[in-house]
């Protein structure tokens, strides 16, 4: 084995069986990782990005999933070159596994244990691979914890994962998976649902390990973008297989494979607004199986982007025709304030979370108004304020000129018909006692929509079909569906009382850009159908640069900036909407070349100190 290659996979395939039918989820494929070189491996969900890097770290689950075929070589700090797939169950959970190739998970929430501090998680992983003492471990757990510019290390030593915000989870993540310096780093979508300067920190962390530490990443993840900020080369993987790998710079430069070129094409765009978002289905047509059996509509991604501009003359009609309409909804001077809880003899004045703070704006009919800024910064809150799922602590809310904060029960419950919300997690929204025809029909019982089951069930059906389903998914249930199809069947519960306000709340924020770009095109295309208003909640300014026609930024309860979005885009005022848009990965070839000299110049550093 090459002494500078690291990781060499050779011929792997992964199998699962389920109901008696086996599946391939990785087929054939074969790479290397180098000694201190990131590759990014993207693909959409199912593509077999994930089980390749559990197939590595031997996680792959006797009888449902086995590995058929293939080779894994590591270069082994301690036992030199081996197949992983050789190695005892002890050898790996002693020797490779957390101690010399470790693993960042996609959800630091689900991948921390609850009941133990977050320091004991950590001493834990030290202890188990390193021969010191508890008072050792303890300190080498506080230098890691400083090491991913965790604030006050020491306190946060003894905090369990529920007490940390989202960004800091994954650190504490990060610093488990560096506890016993590993060579290799795998992360498997560890930026997915973060704010993008929560994002931006993690990546920069990530960069800093191995530009000072030589450590080698496998970064798995559908965001190209974040792709372009962290790798040196680049593999594709669709229905898994590897359709293209190739260095960084030529996968963004010049795509070879239409799948490539659908993904890079259906990330919505900063620079300019597109009418639509190309999709992967506009570059490639597929069989049954999902093989690609004809290229289709577009043969590059500029094309694809330039035949969806939106031009100048029709960005300032659509805002003239806009602002003339009469608001559809007021919000004046909201309030939101959570009470602090004090000791009983405490003399001190009460204290105040105040999470939504002194917020005024309107939203006109036929509008897509895109609320933005970091978690905790009061979106969702005021979203579900608006609804009265929350009361506010002051303020008013005015529908078509009613005053929603004084209506009584009654009223309210008429009123829900109109105003709908779809909220981030389209599983957790759903029964998973029921199937999905019942759950769409649930509300339409409730306002006496349609005059019996059989005419429900002919609009359920007609909804799916509008949201890309069909009458054969009516009776199966939320865990029969991936995850973009759950998101749409939650659109079609939405619309199946003919609302004329939506509040999508984080809706698109953990789909595959591909699937992404579908959804928000549904949306587009509903809105025009049935003439609702949205208020469109996101971390992701990209998304609402293409959906929204005005836009707020939202920062600790209060509002930062309120205008149009491409106002907005070309000549932030805020100093905290300018760091917002800077954080945002861009994808742009200056940045990937400017990125790529800039890690030569850090191994050249390294190879004369050592």
């Amino acid at each position: 084995m090459n002494e500078d290659i690291l990781l060499e996979v050779k011929n792997l395939t992964v199998e699962f069986t389920a109901n008696k039918k086996i599946t391939q989820a990785v087929k054939n494929i074969s790479f290397t990782i180098k000694k201190g070189e990131s590759i990014g491996i993207v693909g959409e969900s199912g593509s077999g990005k994930s089980v390749t890097s559990l197939a590595i770290m031997r996680l792959i689950q006797h009888p449902a999933g086995k590995i058929t075929s293939g080779e894994i070589w590591f270069n082994s700090p301690t036992l030199g070159a081996v197949n992983l797939l050789e190695l005892t169950t002890k050898q790996m959970q002693n020797d490779i596994r957390g101690n010399e190739i470790a693993m960042i998970f996609q959800e630091p929430m689900t991948s921390l244990n609850p009941v133990y501090t977050c320091g004991n998680q950590v001493m834990e992983a030290i202890l188990l691979h390193q021969n010191v003492s508890k008072a050792e471990a303890r300190k080498r757990a506080i230098e890691t914890f400083d090491k991913v510019h965790l604030p006050f290390p020491e306190i946060i030593l003894n905090k369990y994962p529920h007490e940390l915000s989202g960004g800091q989870k994954q650190r504490v993540m990060i610093a488990m998976a560096l506890a016993c310096n590993p060579v290799l780093l795998i992360a498997d979508e560890p930026t997915t649902a973060l704010d993008v300067t929560v994002q931006a920190a993690i990546l920069e962390i990530l960069e800093e390990l191995r530009e000072k530490y030589g450590v080698s990443f496998m970064f798995i993840t559908h965001d190209l973008g974040v792709v372009a900020e962290v790798s040196d080369r680049v593999m594709v993987m669709y229905k898994g297989n590897i359709v293209e790998k190739n260095d960084v710079w030529d996968i963004f430069n010049s795509p070879q494979q239409p799948y490539t070129k659908g993904l890079l094409a259906c990330r919505p765009r900063l620079d300019f607004k597109m009418k639509v978002l190309p999709t992967v289905s506009d570059f490639m047509k597929t069989d049954d199986e999902g093989n690609m059996i004809e290229i289709k509509r577009y043969l590059s991604v500029g094309e694809a982007l330039m035949l969806n501009l939106e031009t100048d003359d029709e960005i300032e009609d659509r805002k003239k025709e806009l602002t003339m309409k009469k608001p559809v909804l007021v919000v004046e001077g909201l309030c939101k304030w959570f009470p602090i809880k004090k000791p009983f003899f405490s003399r001190k004045p009460q204290e105040y979370i105040k999470a939504v703070d002194d917020v005024s704006f309107n939203v006109y009919p036929g509008e897509t108004l895109g609320l933005v800024g970091e978690s905790g910064c009061g979106k969702t809150t005021l979203g579900r304020l608006i609804l009265r799922l929350l009361e506010p602590t002051s303020g008013n809310i005015f529908y078509e000129g009613e005053d929603i904060l004084q209506m009584k029960n009654k009223d309210m419950q008429l009123l829900r018909k109109e105003m709908q919300i779809i909220f981030q997690d389209p599983y957790s929204s759903l029964n998973p006692r029921l199937t999905i025809g019942n759950a769409i029909m649930e509300p339409m019982e409730l306002f006496g929509i349609g005059r019996n089951k059989q005419e429900r069930k002919d609009m359920i059906i007609n909804l799916l079909e509008k949201v890309s389903l069909g009458s054969e998914h009516f009776n199966r249930y939320p865990h029969e569906f991936s995850g973009g199809q759950r998101q749409r069947i939650c659109i079609a519960r939405a619309l199946s009382v003919n609302p004329k306000f939506i509040i999508c709340d984080e809706s698109v924020s953990a789909l595959d850009v591909s699937v992404q770009a579908q959804v928000l095109n549904l949306l587009n295309d509903l809105k025009e159908e049935f003439h609702f208003t949205n208020i469109f909640i996101s971390h992701d300014l990209s998304v609402i640069k293409f959906l929204a026609d005005r836009m707020i930024v939202m920062n600790k309860g209060k509002i930062e900036e309120f205008g149009f979005s491409e106002d907005i885009y070309a000549s932030p005022s805020s100093e905290y909407t300018k760091n917002l848009i800077k954080a945002i990965p861009k994808g742009e070839l200056d940045d990937i070349h400017r990125n790529q000299l800039r890690r030569k110049e850090a191994a050249a550093m390294r190879k004369a100190v050592f």
